[in-house]
């Protein structure tokens, strides 16, 4: 056997089925491990027994409706394909790797309720919090949790003073099935507090708690170790190679990945399963030496599905059905005509001037009186393309900005209006949501430099950017709160909260209304990347 322990971020292709054998020898009591080519088992050990195990996970739900009108995808598929494997072998672990209670366009409205609904027709065994379970505060996540009839649980989160969290456990699960013990260790993003708004929780370090986490799980006589995770690509392979987790299923990345090298697999499904994977784990357990050791060689068989294979639940489907009547009694109600394209696609809004970026932006600083204005591009979440002519709706601006944001104005120094930009450009590579799309102000910045000293120009109205001035910028409460790493906007004087804020959504569709019909948005170098 191979144990060379192989980078999961490779380019590794999706394989449809991959057979591979990997034979563990555990003790119950020490919870020690070894790794051999075959258990070399005593004539008169008791004979081997074989479980069949499925394990199917999701992640990264970001719209109630995905896949109603599209080939793959969404809530209902992903229930019916949990039904069917469920059906197919009851020794089946269900599980999700967070992100669902937000962003889609229902929950910037009910804050996440029609997410549990819907998965509470078919639940889950576990599932781990993401960071955008936290986008609406962590009392809106208890409630949510407190409605479900699934398991929350995170290794790694706690609250300020230690005390327990009602609705979410912090310990790592045990699942017996068929006498094969399946410990698994569900643990969250560290980066929550930076990406969303949990408040005063505590994120410990995913990696760590993870490691911890598997320790925990094999002193209680695992067989079999999961990492279920919402976590970076590099977390996920510092998991890989760790050498604690037989299996790592991952969400937060949005890619649909595969990986196995003879030793340990890791998974990680695309957003609104579209793309999600099975795995056959075929577990033999052997006694050895009575009770206190025991050999157990698993072969996994990793089943590629594409969810347009799949026949929507009609449960599910008429649920969501009925969501859509109340949105679209709501929100189906024209406001503008778009005189140019339009792109929301992710890899425009995390990575340069959008025309979307300029109207959220160019509306807030409208609305507030500020001399400046920005706003995430990760906070803009069509991804989609809207060609011109097209008519928009309030539908469209909910879509693109979900999170409920409330629209805060504050005067900030230059120099940290510097600093904010410089964190806007630092992760650009990265994909990341931090990537500032803005209004009243023109930037040059080189990404060949090292992240921090990467803006070369910026003019404030068309004149330099004193250091020493103040100026009052629009943004987002998430991003004067520091979310997306905006720490510096904290230095400021808050003018308007939270409390007093209108939101984002709301503020915008005022300022097309206001237009008289025609949208004139368009890219007009605000922002020029040195690549």
């Amino acid at each position: 056997m191979n144990s060379a322990r192989q980078n999961p971020l490779g380019d590794q292709e999706p394989q449809g089925d991959i057979f591979m054998q990997s034979t563990f020898i555990r003790l119950a009591a020490a919870a020690m491990l070894s790794v051999s080519a075959g258990a070399v088992l005593a004539q008169d050990a008791p004979a081997p027994e074989t479980v069949n195990i499925t394990i199917l996970a999701a992640g990264d739900m970001d719209s109630f409706d995905t896949g109603v009108d599209g080939p793959r995808g969404g809530f209902a598929r992903l229930n019916a394909l949990a039904k069917a494997e469920r059906a197919a072998n009851p020794n089946m672990l269900y599980l999700y790797s967070g992100d669902m209670i937000s962003p889609s366009l229902l929950s910037g409205i009910d804050g996440g309720a029609n997410t549990v609904v819907l998965t509470n027709l078919v639940p889950f065994d576990v599932a781990v919090p993401g960071n955008h379970e936290f986008d609406f505060g962590p009392e809106v996540f208890l409630e949510r949790a407190g409605e479900s009839v699934f398991p929350w649980t995170a290794v790694n989160i706690s609250s300020p003073d230690g005390s327990p969290i009602k609705g979410l456990s912090t310990e790592p699960v045990i699942k017996e099935i068929a006498g094969v013990k399946v410990g698994i260790v569900p643990v969250a993003t560290d980066e929550t507090p930076e990406l969303s708004s949990p408040g005063d929780y505590k994120f410990a370090p995913t990696v760590e708690s993870a490691i911890a986490g598997a320790d925990a799980v094999l002193e209680q006589g695992a067989d079999i170790v999961i990492a279920l995770v919402h976590a970076s690509h590099p977390q996920d392979e510092a998991m890989y190679n760790s050498g604690k987790f037989d299996l790592i299923l991952s969400g937060h990345d949005h890619d649909y990945r595969i990986h196995y090298n003879d030793i340990v697999g890791y998974v990680e499904t695309s957003n609104d399963a579209n793309l999600l994977t099975a795995i056959d784990l075929a577990i033999t357990v052997t006694p050895e030496n009575g009770d206190t050791k025991r050999s157990v060689t698993w072969r996994p068989n990793f089943r590629f599905i594409d969810t347009a294979t799949v026949e929507p639940d009609p449960d599910t489907a008429a649920k969501i059905a009925e969501f859509q009547t109340q949105l679209d009694a709501e929100l189906n109600v024209e406001i503008g005509t778009l005189s140019n394209e339009m792109s929301s696609v992710r890899a425009v809004v995390r990575g340069e001037e959008s025309a979307w970026g300029n109207l959220i932006t160019d509306g807030i600083k409208s609305a507030t009186g500020a001399d400046v204005a920005m706003y995430s591009g990760g906070g803009i979440r069509g991804d989609k393309v809207y060609p011109a002519g097209h008519v928009l709706t309030r539908k469209d601006v909910f879509t693109e900005m979900p999170f409920g944001n409330k629209v805060v104005l504050a005067t900030v120094s230059g120099a940290d209006l510097l600093l904010a930009l410089e964190n806007g450009f630092s992760q650009v590579e990265a994909g990341a949501g931090r990537f500032p799309q803005v209004s009243g102000i023109k930037v040059e910045a080189d990404l060949t430099k090292a992240a921090g000293s990467r803006v070369t120009m910026v003019e404030v109205n068309g004149a330099p950017l004193d250091p020493a001035a103040m100026y009052k910028l629009a943004t987002s409460h998430f991003q004067l709160n520091g979310g997306d790493g905006y720490t510096m906007l904290k230095n400021g004087e808050t003018l308007v909260n939270e409390s007093a804020g209108g939101l984002d959504a709301s503020t915008v569709i005022n300022y097309v209304t206001a237009l008289g019909g025609t949208v004139d948005a368009k890219v007009e170098g605000r922002i020029t990347l040195k690549r």
